[in-house]
């Protein structure tokens, strides 16, 4: 059935000139239709324009009027650690107490303590805990999802945790695009002997996971005491010479040169970059690689943030995720993310939507299909109970999405809050 979206305060746009991506000023400019509308066919955007202008609708239409409210495109979530099993609060409290992400990764925590929990994991059950996680990204406006696996660390266990996100994807409704991360941690097993894991990831796991087609990219944790740069570069090579897509976790925690080799590669997108050096923000410019920036991390590890403002400066394209994940950012919540790249990272409203959605969608190479509300795009969007984009990141903490659209099909709506009754004064 056809739907139309009408009479918006703000049709958020974001592109409207085939744009894929936006770098510097054009991410503070978003196309922006006020008192606008869009019409979704056959799972597709067949027209955007004013209300005023609408054009004779096909039959049996369904209609949303949108006064007051504010219409975007459907979020990109492009970067999320979703299948895991277990909580990790006791980490946090220790971290509160003092102590380093890399003291408790030494003492048995980080990565390697959701891997025992997830190896004795089954799949179903593995895949009830993300459905609920993927319920609360969609009741946050996420309509695309990226989900890495990365704590199996061996190949039974990596390849069931990318059946589980295959599992996932077809149940619907978000999309999930699957990312193989074999190479997130050293597993335990490997400890005293990390060149025999290496061979392991280039010898087996990879082309296991490229035969089975179950990822689309391949990711590596490219960091001081995990995988070093010149590790990095070598499976990474592997990957794409079996057809993977490349995408980098780069610079979280010390400034080793993942920016750099993300460009050289022509990785979709590297991510984290707190430590990014001058250099390494100019080869990113200079490639079409997506510098994708998750503020939630920072937030929660207590650590300086990714300079947003020197990459738009330079010329990057920026995105923002989530990162959702055990250890160091439990939550589904990405307009907070939001909320969190404007107020430590400096970046306007406009500029978090942009990266939101169409540069996340460029971060995953989807851009010709998602991000933008164009004609011909796939009709997928959200509507939020804001008369304008500000206020959907000014007015934090709370989740102003009402509607949720995939495919041209409404998802998920929002239950009714009805004000708290005021009680009769008594007599006496």
């Amino acid at each position: 059935m056809p739907l139309l979206i009408r009479d918006a305060a703000e049709l958020v746009c974001v592109a409207r000139r085939g744009e894929r991506r936006k770098t510097g000023t054009a991410c503070s400019e978003p196309e922006i239709i006020r008192e606008g509308a869009i019409l979704v066919e056959d799972s597709l955007i067949r027209w955007v324009g004013p209300s005023a202008d609408l054009p004779p609708l096909p039959p049996n239409t369904q209609v949303l009027h949108a006064q007051q409210q504010t219409v975007l495109p459907g979020l990109v979530d492009s970067h999320t650690h979703l299948i895991f099993a277990g909580t990790r609060e006791d980490e946090f409290e220790q971290r509160l107490a003092g102590k380093s992400y890399q003291e408790i990764a030494a003492c048995g925590g980080g990565i390697n303590a959701t891997v025992r929990r997830v190896r004795q994991a089954s799949k179903e059950e593995l895949k009830t805990l993300a459905r609920g996680r993927l319920h609360r990204l969609l009741a946050h406006g996420v309509t695309t999802v990226e989900v890495k696996s990365g704590y199996g660390l061996s190949l039974a266990e990596e390849i069931k945790c990318l059946e589980v996100i295959a599992d996932l994807n077809a149940e619907g409704p978000l999309t999930l695009v699957p990312t193989f991360l074999g190479a997130h941690a050293v597993p335990p097993e490997f400890a005293h002997d990390r060149a025999a894991y290496l061979r392991l990831l280039a010898d087996e796991m990879l082309p296991e996971v490229a035969r089975s087609q179950l990822a689309e990219f391949c990711d590596i944790f490219c960091e001081t005491g995990v995988f070093a740069l010149a590790e990095s570069r070598r499976v990474l090579e592997r990957a794409r010479a079996l057809g993977l897509r490349l995408k980098i976790h780069a610079d979280e925690l010390t400034p080793l040169g993942g920016a750099e080799l993300a460009a050289e590669l022509g990785a979709v997108s590297a991510d984290h970059l707190l430590c990014v050096t001058e250099r390494g923000i100019e080869a990113l410019a200079a490639s079409g690689t997506i510098a994708t920036l998750l503020p939630g991390t920072a937030f929660f590890l207590g650590v300086a943030y990714a300079p947003a403002r020197r990459l738009l400066a330079g010329g990057a394209a920026i995105a923002l995720a989530s990162d959702c994940n055990p250890g160091t950012c439990p939550t589904e919540n990405l307009p907070l993310v939001g909320t969190m790249a404007c107020t430590q990272m400096k970046m306007l409203p406009s500029e978090v939507v942009v990266a939101l959605t169409l540069n996340a969608a460029a971060a995953l190479g989807r851009a010709e299909q998602i991000g933008s509300l164009e004609p011909g795009k796939v009709g997928d969007l959200i509507v939020c109970d804001v008369p304008n984009h500000k206020q959907l990141f000014y007015h934090y903490g709370i989740n102003h999405v009402r509607h949720v659209i995939k495919r041209g099909r409404l998802v998920y709506t929002a239950p009714t809050m009805s004000p708290p009754q005021r009680s009769a004064p008594s007599g006496g």
